[in-house]
Parts: structure tokens; C-alpha cells; sequence
């Protein structure tokens, strides 16, 4: 990754001028019909399909007359309903590296009877929009295609190449996931200097006021591992000492208490940083605090009272299944259970399972690592790439800042960014503090974060396709 950065965005920090678009507004009614459609076609695993989403602004983009040829459409075998559509606007210097607009048309399942509004229709109310995927993340997707209809019909011709990769499976549940299809089948085609992708949001007041915009430059690394513990067992009249299931209880609780050590990047430490300023008070001194001295104990007490920035500091382990005993008359002659981990990006495998064997410290209890994972190491946030970000937030958003950030969960850059693609999270969209539903119930953006996330995408993109070496 760190090969390919310096092309796009060690750059010269003077980026060309952004070609605005004929008004603010424009081609609103098409933006939001699109947006309509896609949302209301179920593609959640249970029941519905990203091949028709793709199929869908296929029809549209040849509609408005988008070349046909610069549209790839692809279905991964076995999986008809998985389509991915990779779009491409050529750029004037074939050489420098392209610009790569990331999304997923897939949503998690929603059901009628759960929900206060049917999923699938787009309600717009309040001042919000109301279904499954609005958020999460069909508002994105639809950007992204209206950005490539607005540079085809302005007949805009950006430095380096733009392309779309609307894929399928990022969510889970039995699609293949487009992400990685593309990176084993279509390396070439999606080859880009740098990806824009969901995990980078503003962030609201409880009044709806933006707060913050943060840029998603690293997220943290899936790993997965399983205790297990087997004894002779016998019958349950004539208990034991050994029991296999209290010894996996005490690992986990073992588990339970043990707290990795605070641990930075440049992402997690810009966030603290330039946090402290925007929350103040006690967190904001904790914040200064921890990043000056991570083992500062009175700062990390406080920052732990918030669950999230205890996650964000650190790695995180935390069990998510059991099983144990073969009958309810018998001692156990077994018990696992999955200790599911987020790690700080950079950090190999082992020195993860060998702090778990230390902090659980019984020669009994087997770690076994019960997952593969792609490494990805951390990415570096400079100026020249938070700086077309900042520059034009600041024209739509006056007074809120723009931050690193180091997401907690995983998107599909955990995908693209081992292969060589660097992908940030950045999506000028805005969610209140309740987090808007997403992958719950009543799903929901406002409508007003949604068109000026519309706004500062066009703008964000042609900044960096416009970045010379």
C-alpha cells in the first residue's frame, strides 16, 4: 500500500481547481429518483438480489447515455444474484493511478412485521428518508452513479480515471462478497491510487447540528480464536475437580478482564488529538492526556466509561459463542467457545493468541487461531490527503472539522487495501447520535445530510482525480 500512496497523495498539496457543478442542485429529480429505485429493490440475502440494483442503473446509465463499453457488469458463478457493475470515466494520463468509488448494493435483512414503515419503500418524512439501506449504504451507491452521469453530461475529462465498483456481499449472509471477486478476478480493472468507500460519517448533535466529519484511514483487523478445553469426563453423580466446562468458564472470565495496552496509529491518534478540542470537558483533558502518555491509567479510565473509545484505543477480544457438554446426565467431556478479536491494524496474529494464553494462564485451555485474516497495515494520514476533504467540507459545513479516524468495525477495504488499493472512508453523510437505525430497525437518513453529502462527493472526487504527481 505504502508503494502506491505516494503517487496520489504525497503529492503536491496544491490541487487543482474544482469544476463546480451548474448549480447546487443539479439534476436533483434524477439523483432522487435513482436513489428511489435502488432502495426499493430488496437485495438483503433473504429474498433479494444486488444483480437487479446493477441492473437497474445499467439501464439508466445507457439510458442517459453513459458508454456502453466503459460499463463492466459481472455475476460471480454460482451466486446469480451477487452482480457487481464497474464503470469507468477515462482520464487524460493513462499513467497516474485512478480514482476509485467503493460501495455495496447488498442490506442486511429487514422484516414488515419489525418495522414501523414497510423496509422497502422509501418514505420520506420529517425531513428524513426512511428504508433499509438509506444509510447503509444505498445513499452512497447512488452518489457515486449520479457522480458518473453528471461528468459524462458535462463532458468532463479528469486528469486520472474515475471508476465505480458497486459490489455485492459486504454484509454477509451467503453472497459471494464482490469486493474480493473483484481483487482475484479484476485486479486491473479496479487498480486505483486510492478508493473512497462508506466508514468515514459525520457526526450530529442530538439538535441535528453537524459536529464533526471523520475520515475513515484505517479500520481495525478481523481475528477470530478458539478456546477449547476436553476432559475424561463420567457421570454426573461422581463429580470431578476437572471439569472442562469451569475450566473455560475461568479463561473466560479470564478473557472477560483483561484489557489490551492503548496502542496508536496515526489514525486513532489524530482522532484523540483533534477530538479533545470538539468534546472538551473531561474527556476532551482525557484525550490530550492518553495521546501524550499512553499509559496515563486516570486518562484511560475515563475514556473508558465510553465503550467506543475504549474500542478504538486498543484490540479488543470479546467471546461470542459457547458450546460445551455432550449430555445433561454427564460430565463434560468437552467445551469451546469463539473469542472473537478487533485488532489494532499492524498487529501479526501470534502477538495476539499469546496475549490471550498469558492472560488466561492455564496449560489446559487450547488457543487456537480459527480464522484466516489479511493483514492491513495502518495507512498514513497527512494533510495532502485530509486536505481536498477539509477544504471543501469547510465551503458546506463551515466551522466543522474534518478527522482521522480508525473505524472499530470492518467495510471492504479489508479487501482492497492488502491488494495494493488504499481505501478511506469518507462520505460527507451525517447520522445522529442514535446512529440511525442502521442495520436495525427503522432505517434512516435526513434528507438534508443526504444532498449535501451529494454535494461534497461530486466535488471530493474531482479534487483527487484532478491531483497531479
Amino acid at each position: 500500500m505504502n508503494k502506491i500512496l505516494p503517487t496520489l497523495l504525497v503529492a503536491s498539496i496544491i490541487v487543482a481547481p474544482v469544476q463546480a457543478a451548474p448549480s447546487p442542485g443539479a439534476g436533483e429529480p434524477a439523483f432522487r429518483a435513482m436513489f428511489k429505485e435502488m432502495v426499493e429493490i430488496n437485495s438483503a440475502q433473504e429474498g433479494g438480489s444486488c444483480t437487479a440494483v446493477i441492473d437497474t442503473l445499467i439501464t439508466r446509465m445507457k439510458a442517459a447515455g453513459f458508454p456502453e463499453g466503459n460499463l463492466h457488469r459481472f455475476v460471480p458463478d454460482k451466486d446469480p444474484k451477487a452482480g457487481i457493475l464497474v464503470a469507468v470515466l477515462p482520464g487524460r494520463d493513462p499513467k497516474l493511478k485512478a480514482v476509485l468509488m467503493l460501495g455495496h448494493t447488498d442490506v442486511v435483512n429487514a422484516r414488515r412485521a419489525d418495522w414501523t414503515r414497510d423496509p422497502y419503500t422509501l418514505i420520506e418524512e420529517d425531513g428524513y428518508f426512511y428504508a433499509r439501506g438509506v444509510a447503509d449504504m444505498k445513499g452512497q451507491d447512488a452518489i457515486w452513479a449520479d457522480n458518473m452521469l453528471r461528468y459524462h453530461a458535462e463532458g468532463y475529462k479528469p486528469l486520472r480515471t474515475i471508476k465505480m465498483a458497486l459490489t455485492c456481499g459486504e454484509e454477509g449472509g451467503g453472497f459471494v462478497n464482490g469486493a474480493k471477486w473483484l481483487v482475484d478476478n479484476q485486479r486491473e480493472l479496479v487498480d486505483a491510487g486510492i478508493a473512497l468507500n462508506e466508514g468515514g460519517y459525520g457526526e450530529n448533535d442530538a439538535a441535528g447540528k453537524p459536529v464533526v466529519q471523520t475520515f475513515q484511514a484505517a479500520q481495525k483487523v478481523v481475528m477470530s480464536f478458539t478456546l477449547e478445553t476436553t476432559n475424561p469426563g463420567g457421570h454426573s453423580s461422581v463429580p470431578r475437580p476437572d471439569n472442562a466446562i469451569y475450566s473455560l468458564a475461568r479463561a473466560l472470565d479470564a478473557v472477560s478482564r483483561y484489557d489490551f495496552p492503548v496502542q496508536f496509529i496515526d489514525a486513532n491518534r489524530g482522532y484523540f488529538s483533534q477530538m479533545a478540542k470538539v468534546v472538551g470537558g473531561a474527556d476532551g483533558a482525557a484525550m490530550t492526556k492518553i495521546v501524550a502518555d499512553p499509559t496515563d491509567k486516570a486518562a484511560n479510565d475515563q475514556l473508558n466509561k465510553s465503550p467506543q473509545y475504549h474500542s478504538m484505543l486498543r484490540t479488543t477480544c470479546v467471546a461470542t459463542l459457547m458450546n460445551g457438554g455432550h449430555a445433561g446426565n454427564a460430565l463434560p467431556q468437552r467445551a469451546t467457545a469463539t473469542i472473537n478479536c478487533r485488532v489494532i491494524p499492524g498487529v501479526p496474529l501470534e502477538e495476539v493468541q499469546a496475549a490471550l494464553v498469558k492472560a488466561i494462564d492455564d496449560p489446559e485451555v487450547k488457543v487456537t487461531s480459527s480464522r484466516g485474516y489479511r493483514p492491513m497495515n495502518p495507512a498514513p494520514v497527512t494533510d495532502k490527503l485530509l486536505g481536498p476533504a477539509r477544504r471543501i467540507s469547510a465551503t458546506i459545513w463551515p466551522g466543522v472539522p474534518v478527522i482521522p479516524h480508525m473505524a472499530t468495525g470492518a467495510t471492504d477495504a479489508v479487501s482492497m487495501t492488502p491488494a495494493g488499493i488504499p481505501t478511506y472512508g469518507v462520505t460527507g453523510l451525517f447520522r445522529d447520535p442514535d446512529g440511525n437505525g442502521v442495520h436495525g430497525l427503522n432505517e434512516r437518513i435526513r434528507v438534508s445530510s443526504l444532498m449535501n453529502g451529494r454535494k461534497f462527493l461530486y466535488q471530493l472526487v474531482k479534487a483527487y482525480a484532478d491531483q497531479k504527481d
